[in-house]
C-alpha cells in the first residue's frame, strides 16, 4: 500500500506533471513574474467558472480577507460577527483593522455559524458578518443574506476551504460558494482544493465599484504608477503561482468529486458506530467539497484514538483544538462560557481524517479498519 498522506500533493503533481511545468516554463521565458499574461488568465478563468464579475487575485488567503475588509471602508470599533469555531486568520484580519470581532456558536450539524448566534449577536455598532464555510460545507447563505439585508450589514464570505462548493437557494437555484455575499476571500495555499505551490489568494466581488476599490489597494493603492489613490498593502499573486493554479482549475470539479467519493466511502465504512458520528451530506449534493473530512468521536477517548492512529502510519488532526474566544490574543471580556455551547464540545470531538484527490479503496480501507480496531 501507498504511504498514507494527510495532502498526497506529490501524487497529484505526478499526473499533471507535464501541464504544469509547460505553464510555468512560459512564466520563465517571457520573464513576466508579477501581473503576467498567467495571473490576467487565471483570473478570467476564475470568473467564468464562478460565474462572478470580478476576480482579484493576492498575494494569500489572509491578505484576500483583510483586503476585502478594507474595500468596505470599515471604521475601527465596527463590530463583525463571525464563528468561533475557525482558523484564527478569520479573527486575525478583523483586530489587525482594529474592528470589534464578535465570535458567535456554532451549528452542531454542519459546524457553520449559527443562525440564531448572529441574531443574538446584532447590535447598533454591528456593521459586517463573516460566514466561514468551513471544511468544505457551504454556510446557509440564504438565511445569513436577509440577516444582512434587514439589518443593513455586509457580508464577507471567507470561502479559503469551499471553492467549487454550491449554495442551494429554497427556490431551486445555485450559486457558488463566494459569489453570494458583498465579498469573499479565498486562499490557494497548496492543500486547498484548488492550491498553488506556495502562497496566493484572490478576493471575489460582484460590485462593480468595490472591485476598483480593491484592486488599487492590492497594489500599493495605486491605478496609475506613482499615484497613490487609496491606502494600499503590496499583495500580488505571482505568475509561477498563477501558471499552477492555471493548469489545476480546469480539474476543480473532479478534484471535487474525487474528495465527495472517498467522503461517501468514508461513511459508509463508519456510519452506525455508537462513537462516530459522521458528516452528513447528500451523496448527489455539491454543497460540500470535503476540504477537510471531520468526524465527532464520542464517549471514548479521541485522544487515544489519535494516537493510535499515528502509531499506524495513518496521519490525522484536530481541527481546531482551542477555541478562538480562548486563544490568549483574542480573550474578551464579552465572552462567556455559556455563549458557546457547541464549539466548547467540537473542540473535545473533533478528528479529522486523510482527505486529498489521492485516496485509493486500501488505503481508505486500512484507515477506517484501524478506527473500528480502536473503537471496537
Amino acid at each position: 500500500m501507498k504511504k498514507i498522506q494527510m495532502v498526497d500533493l506529490k501524487s497529484q503533481y505526478d499526473k499533471i506533471a507535464d501541464t504544469v511545468n509547460a505553464s510555468i516554463q512560459e512564466v520563465l521565458d517571457t520573464n513576466t513574474y508579477i501581473n503576467g499574461p498567467q495571473v490576467h488568465a487565471f483570473q478570467k478563468s476564475l470568473e467564468e467558472y464562478l460565474d462572478v464579475k470580478h476576480v482579484i487575485p493576492c498575494a494569500n488567503g489572509t491578505d484576500a480577507l483583510q483586503i476585502a475588509m478594507m474595500g468596505l471602508g470599515l471604521k475601527p470599533g465596527d463590530e463583525v460577527i463571525t464563528a468561533d469555531f475557525t482558523f484564527a486568520a478569520t479573527v486575525e484580519v478583523i483586530a489587525l483593522l482594529q474592528l470589534t470581532p464578535v465570535l458567535v456558536d456554532v451549528d452542531m450539524v454542519n459546524m457553520n455559524i449559527s443562525i440564531d448566534a448572529i441574531k443574538k449577536a446584532i447590535t447598533p455598532k454591528t456593521k459586517a458578518i463573516v460566514p466561514v464555510h468551513l471544511f468544505g460545507r457551504a454556510a446557509n447563505m440564504e438565511a445569513i443574506m436577509a440577516i444582512a439585508k434587514e439589518h443593513n450589514l455586509y457580508v464577507i464570505e471567507d470561502n479559503a476551504q469551499a471553492i467549487g462548493a454550491n449554495c442551494e437557494f429554497s427556490d431551486g437555484t445555485k450559486k457558488k460558494a463566494g459569489t453570494i455575499g458583498h465579498v469573499s476571500s479565498t486562499s490557494f495555499f497548496p492543500s486547498k482544493n484548488l492550491g498553488c505551490y506556495g502562497d496566493g489568494g484572490a478576493i471575489f466581488t460582484n460590485d462593480d465599484a468595490l472591485a476598483h476599490i480593491i484592486r488599487g489597494i492590492v497594489n500599493h493603492g495605486m491605478y496609475e504608477r506613482y499615484h497613490h489613490d487609496v491606502v494600499g498593502v503590496n499583495s500580488r499573486l505571482d505568475s509561477v503561482q498563477a501558471a499552477v493554479l492555471n493548469a489545476k482549475l480546469p480539474l476543480l470539479d473532479a478534484y471535487n468529486n474525487a474528495r465527495r467519493s472517498a467522503a461517501a466511502k468514508y461513511n459508509a465504512a463508519l456510519s452506525g458506530h455508537s462513537n462516530i458520528i459522521i458528516p452528513e451530506f447528500d451523496l448527489n449534493g455539491d454543497d460540500h467539497v470535503f476540504h477537510q473530512y471531520t468526524l465527532r468521536i464520542i464517549n471514548v477517548d479521541r485522544n487515544g484514538l489519535m494516537q493510535h492512529l499515528l502509531d499506524k502510519g495513518i496521519p490525522c488532526a484536530i481541527y481546531y483544538p482551542i477555541p478562538l474566544h480562548l486563544q490568549k490574543a483574542y480573550l474578551d471580556v464579552r465572552y462567556k462560557e455559556e455563549d458557546f455551547p457547541v464549539t466548547n464540545q467540537l473542540v473535545q470531538e473533533v478528528l479529522s481524517l486523510p482527505m486529498h484527490t489521492e485516496l485509493d479503496d486500501e488505503q481508505i480501507k486500512f484507515i477506517t479498519d484501524s478506527v473500528l480496531e480502536y473503537l471496537k
